[in-house]
């Protein structure tokens, strides 16, 4: 343990610091279920309607049914999935009112930041957002489109960074799973892919060029795009809504 954990445990007595390190334990184990958990149900390894069996889950990660259930709880509050008690746990169906709801708070909030960096006339805080955009270009260039959906998350995440507000990216992304899933499900459409690099650089050209509504007026048809398609995409997955 170091120092600063020693620190920490200090006021308390042996008994009492052995009960916040077994705390401290469980959420560190019952955080890494839910962020596994959590990525496979977002990149639709588990789909929508699969049950879910929190024993097998516990062998699976080789742990006790307690962090498990902990883990659990909290993709619940998140809407990933539906406890019902006494009966069976499954991946929620995806709830496309709930996922315009979320795209409605980011979409407020990134056009806000989209303007403020265009205002401010400081290239030099979207360089980690350029630096990324690179990568997506590469990740298209292999065909991995996994790894393109993370930068793609990363992308709009150091834009949040740029303006000091990051901790608003993570409040989204709780809250993001339905919309998520939306565009794991529309990324492979001819064309898509393209057309998201096309705005991440246009987005990055309109804030180094200091032109506010312009980056504005890209923000807003970007990341209207996936639920422009919403009808087609449920009319190709009707069973995962």
């Amino acid at each position: 343990m170091n120092k600063k954990a020693i620190d920490v445990l200090a006021p308390f007595s042996v008994e009492q610091a052995e009960i916040v390190r077994e705390q401290i334990r469980k959420t560190s184990v019952s955080q890494q279920i839910h962020d596994a958990l959590r990525r496979r149900i977002l990149t639709l390894e588990l789909a929508p309607g699969e049950n879910l069996s929190r024993n097998e889950i516990a062998v699976y990660y080789g742990v006790s049914q307690t962090p498990v259930r902990d883990a659990l709880m909290k993709l619940e509050e998140e809407g990933l999935i539906d406890i019902f008690p006494q009966s069976k746990t499954e991946v929620s169906r995806i709830d496309v009112a709930q996922a315009r709801e979320t795209q409605f708070l980011r979409m407020s909030l990134e056009i806000e930041i989209a303007r403020r960096l265009a205002a401010a006339r400081e290239p030099d805080r979207i360089a980690a957002a350029s630096a990324i955009l690179a990568r997506q270009r590469t990740a298209h260039e292999a065909g991995d489109l996994t790894y393109f959906a993370d930068l793609d998350r990363t992308f709009h995440r150091e834009l949040f960074k740029a303006v000091g507000v990051g901790n608003l990216w993570e409040l989204i992304t709780d809250r993001s799973g339905h919309i998520d899933r939306l565009r794991k499900l529309n990324l492979p459409d001819p064309g898509k892919v393209s057309e998201i690099l096309d705005y991440h650089e246009r987005i990055l050209g309109a804030i180094a060029d200091g032109k506010p509504e312009l980056a504005e007026k890209l923000v807003r048809e970007h990341l209207s795009g996936t639920l422009a398609q919403v009808e087609q995409i449920v009319a190709r997955h009707p069973e995962y809504f």
